[in-house]
């Protein structure tokens, strides 16, 4: 049973058509689909492209090799054609061994660990400046699905973030602190780090939209106010120093920098993520000026009248693009150049990198990988820019200047409230004391939020709405959860009376069996596909249904009080497998599973 069953038809049907027509094509030319609902049969084979080898039509092409492949050896027991689609019928037998064999391992779905290349997943890479918000959720749980999904497919995966602390956006926070923070801070304002920093990146937005209006009064166009107002030269001035060390500066930015991460560090134990290695642009920027220097030399960039390093892409179809200003300062490309080239140096056996970030920064990903590409680097043309849409609620779009975003540990806390307010309605938290109680409600209320922003394709935007995320019905994290906990249930108490897993199944699937054996076979192709497509909303998806398949045939088929021992102990091993699956794609996903509810 180690050869997949799409693999095993692919194999049985070259040799059939080369038996039936004479001619030997090669196994990928068989196309394997489930077969839809409305027609009999396990899996299909399309027959179109195959008909120019044939020399017959689709239908014709399609008998000859149904009949081919019921006389061989091969788990095919029946067929039926519909136009140029071939419907095999899998013999039962063929899912009782599968039960027993590939989909009893430990490890069912996933590929043997570092066989495939090393990856660097980017993720989260927030601003010094503000807390995370509803954003910064969806990056995160992306980018941490992700590297879970890689790694189930083999690859050996790096985890990191890159921490954007430095630039005019920190340096707003700062002066408007000096200016009216009055030496406030995280201990005696009782304010967390990230949140005291955004509260003067705010008030700092505040009085700089003021002065603006004042200069414009006084007869400034809006152009010119927005450069002459005091409070942007001065945030101008300190970024300068910090290029500069000036030693108060600099000692000023640790400060507030040290209370941003004690913030970020308290946010991702909530979130449940973690990364391997963290880079500061900080340390990057000047990594990437000398490369930009050494590719000027070398001709690769060119350089114009007022000393700004530029690199020209209009050959690659998109346009010049700036790398170092005419002062010799950084911009975010030139950070961005430093980043991954020290992270190839770092890893000298890395063979791309994935760098999750929202879908506006499309273009400077492309330009990102041309210019690695120009400065020698092969890898380049691996790298990846995992875009995803915004996420928005119900009121709107979010402003972090405006200070109207949706914090993300205010919103976690609210999901806390509304699981424990559900659960509570339901019924669901008799008898646990009150920390059981309190694990069982953020395991929901986190379940929800990640499964929400995770079953939407990470291309598109999306809205999200607490509420309906956490509904214990429907396509969501706690209707999965339920359903799991249900699982375990059957399975504990089938041991309370000394009942265990068979060796061997004397019973084979029938029909009403097969859509969720059919959910569990898919888990490695869904696997494989999600890992190549960088997309967890093929898991979690997956999850749903074999979720919503159980969920169906555990209301019409008895497990344990099954007619006879036969029946109850195939019941018993679905069951099994499907928490044991279940368990492996919520895992892929983030989200831990509780044992009880």
């Amino acid at each position: 049973m180690n050869m997949r069953l799409d693999s095993l038809l692919q194999s049985a049907a070259a040799s059939a058509f080369e038996h039936c027509f004479g001619s030997a094509l090669p196994t990928e030319q068989f196309s394997v689909q489930m077969t839809r609902k409305e027609f009999a049969g396990d899996r299909t084979i399309v027959c179109f492209p195959l008909a120019r080898h044939s020399k017959s039509a689709p239908d014709a092409t399609a008998e000859q090799l149904g009949e081919a492949m019921v006389a061989g050896e091969n788990p095919v027991i029946g067929f039926n054609v519909v136009k140029g689609f071939l419907n095999l019928e899998i013999e039962p037998a063929y899912w009782s061994q599968w039960l027993m064999g590939e989909a009893a391992e430990a490890e069912y779905g996933k590929k043997p660990a570092d066989s495939e290349p090393r990856v660097m997943v980017e993720y989260s890479s927030p601003n010094t400046n503000k807390p995370l918000h509803l954003g910064h959720l969806r990056n995160n749980f992306l980018g941490h699905s992700v590297s879970r999904i890689l790694e189930a497919a083999g690859h050996s995966v790096t985890k990191v973030q890159i921490v954007n602390d430095r630039g005019i956006h920190i340096c707003k926070s700062m002066v408007a602190w000096r200016k009216f923070g009055q030496g406030e801070t995280p201990e005696a304002s009782g304010i967390k780090g990230d949140k005291l920093v955004g509260k003067y990146y705010v008030a700092f937005d505040k009085a700089f939209k003021e002065e603006v209006a004042d200069l414009i009064a006084a007869g400034k166009s809006k152009e010119q106010a927005e450069k002459e107002a005091p409070m942007i030269l001065e945030a101008q001035e300190a970024l300068r120093l910090w290029e500069q060390g000036d030693t108060d500066t600099v000692a000023l930015w640790k400060t507030m920098n040290s209370w941003v991460y004690a913030g970020f560090e308290h946010t991702y134990r909530t979130m449940g993520v973690e990364f391997d290695k963290l880079y500061y642009e900080s340390d990057t920027y000047l990594i990437g000026r000398d490369r930009v220097l050494d590719g000027l030399q070398r001709g690769v960039f060119e350089q114009t009248e007022d000393g700004a390093v530029w690199v020209d892409l209009t050959e690659d179809g998109l346009d010049r693009k700036l790398l170092l200003r005419g002062d010799g300062t950084a911009v975010y490309m030139t950070q961005d150049i430093g980043t991954a080239l020290l992270r190839f140096q770092d890893y000298p056996d890395l063979d791309r990198q994935v760098y999750t970030v929202g879908n506006e920064q499309e273009y400077h990903f492309k330009v990102l990988f041309l210019v690695l590409g120009k400065l020698g680097f092969p890898q380049a043309e691996r790298c990846h820019h995992l875009s995803y849409g915004m996420v928005e609620l119900p009121e709107g779009k979010m402003k972090s200047r405006e200070g109207t975003v949706v914090d993300a540990d205010d919103l976690m806390e609210e999901m806390f409230g509304i699981a424990r307010d559900i659960a509570q309605e339901a019924g669901k938290l008799e008898g646990l004391d009150g920390g059981a109680q309190r694990e069982v409600f953020e395991r929901v209320g986190l379940s929800a939020l990640k499964y929400f922003l995770l079953k939407v394709d990470p291309k598109k935007n999306m809205m999200f709405d607490p509420k309906a995320s956490i509904d214990f019905y429907g396509n969501t994290g706690p209707f999965i959860l339920f359903n799991y906990v249900r699982g375990r249930s059957i399975l504990r108490k089938a041991e309370e009376e000394g009942l265990t897993l068979p060796p061997s199944l004397s019973k084979v699937p029938g029909p009403d069996e097969m859509e969720l054996v059919g959910a569990l076979h898919a888990l490695p192709d869904v696997i494989a596909e999600a890992a190549s497509t960088y997309n967890p909303s093929l898991v979690a998806n997956w999850c749903y249904d074999l979720t919503k398949a159980f969920s169906s045939y555990y209301q019409d088929h008895p497990i344990l009080a099954a007619e006879d021992p036969a029946t109850r102990d195939l019941r018993m091993v679905l069951t099994h497998r499907f928490t044991r699956s279940l368990k492996t794609g919520m895992h892929l996903l983030g989200i831990a599973l509780p044992e009880r509810m």
